[in-house]
């Protein structure tokens, strides 16, 4: 936490480079199905792309579509085996999220 210097900035408050990688976060997971695949991943140490599209109930073309992109913004790394390519959250900490999100729904 930052320390604030009597009534300036909050001890709380996010600099503007954290508050644009926050905000680059939040847009590459913006989408159901990409916020399904990191609750599904924090749950899982690493999946692959059929088991991925078994939890979510999509098609295997659109949840490889997201993949790729949650792939390319950080969020994901992934590791080929043989013909089967696994998922897994490059970003861990985005349980925290899934955590703060379970109680800002349940609140509504």
């Amino acid at each position: 936490m930052k320390e604030s210097s009597d009534s300036q900035v909050p001890a709380n408050s996010l600099t503007s480079e954290e508050l644009e990688f926050a905000a680059s976060i939040l847009k590459a997971i913006a989408h159901p199905i990409r916020l399904a695949v990191v609750q599904i991943l924090s749950q899982n140490q690493r999946l692959s792309v059929n088991e991925i599209c078994q939890h979510v109930g999509s098609e295997q073309s659109l949840t490889s579509h997201h993949l790729s992109n949650m792939k390319l913004k950080g969020i994901l790394g992934s590791q080929r085996e043989g013909q089967r390519v696994y998922y897994y959250l490059k970003l861990p900490a985005l349980t925290n999220l899934l955590n703060c999100l379970d109680t800002c729904v349940n609140c509504f």
